[in-house]
């Protein structure tokens, strides 16, 4: 077993692509979970493993938000377990990547966690909505709802691109792969950020201060929402593009 040093050095090549990434998942996500992935080797655990404290991490947080009456105090604790479980979301693929032990079961368990960490978080919202907000109008209860079909909508239409996309790779060979291929673009990375989970995790500092906090929610889920328009045109598109090839 080679020391950190030399362990992230291989992780830092065996980044995934930064097409399509946020600076915040770039610079920020990446490079912490490049850290505890090390972490972890050296501890000696699975990928797998990795995934569950995400997912302990994530929603211990969650939880919190649902059951514990909002403060300062609060806000920054669960911002804090959010963070680090998306940053153990992303050791899990590194450390596999490094090791090669991951698989379709390292794969399923990743999406699992993080299909119920969308599903769950705009939940714990909407609940703290109910049980602590002194909020303008019940209309307010709507609001996660809304947010979660955008999120969950998102992550589902994403997931069946990528994999469309990989079996139209397979039938179609390499010269269609290649026409796929597009340089990292900065700005596409800044544009990206309000999209970005580890973005969306931010907005849980101002759970000291309610209407803060409701008002910041609310323009993420708007963003989100737009964001969910131009995704979805975007990768019909793409779809569509395929059968005509």
């Amino acid at each position: 077993m080679g020391s950190t040093g030399t362990v992230l050095r291989e992780l830092r090549g065996a980044q995934k692509s930064a097409k399509g990434v946020s600076l915040y998942s770039r610079y920020v996500n990446r490079p912490a979970g490049r850290v505890l992935a090390a972490g972890a080797y050296r501890a000696g655990l699975t990928p797998n493993q990795v995934t569950l404290i995400s997912a302990l991490f994530t929603y211990g947080a969650v939880a919190a938000v649902a059951l514990v009456e909002p403060s300062w105090t609060l806000a920054v604790l669960v911002y804090a377990a959010l963070a680090a479980g998306f940053a153990f979301d992303s050791a899990d693929g590194q450390l596999a990547r490094l090791t090669g032990r991951g698989g379709p079961d390292g794969e399923w368990l990743d999406h699992v966690v993080d299909c119920g960490k969308l599903l769950l978080v705009h939940t714990a919202v909407l609940i703290s909505f109910y049980r602590f907000g002194d909020l303008p109008s019940e209309a307010w209860l709507l609001l996660p709802l809304g947010f979660q079909l955008a999120a969950v909508v998102t992550f589902c239409a994403g997931l069946l691109r990528e994999h469309l996309g990989k079996a139209a790779a397979s039938a179609q060979g390499p010269s269609w792969a290649a026409t796929q291929a597009a340089p990292v673009s900065r700005m596409r990375a800044v544009a990206l950020l309000p999209a970005d989970y580890g973005v969306f995790c931010l907005v849980f500092l101002l759970l000291g201060a309610p209407g803060a906090f409701r008002a910041g929610y609310a323009v993420l889920a708007v963003v989100h929402t737009l964001f969910l328009a131009a995704f979805l045109a975007k990768w019909f598109r793409e779809l569509k593009a395929l059968r005509a090839g």
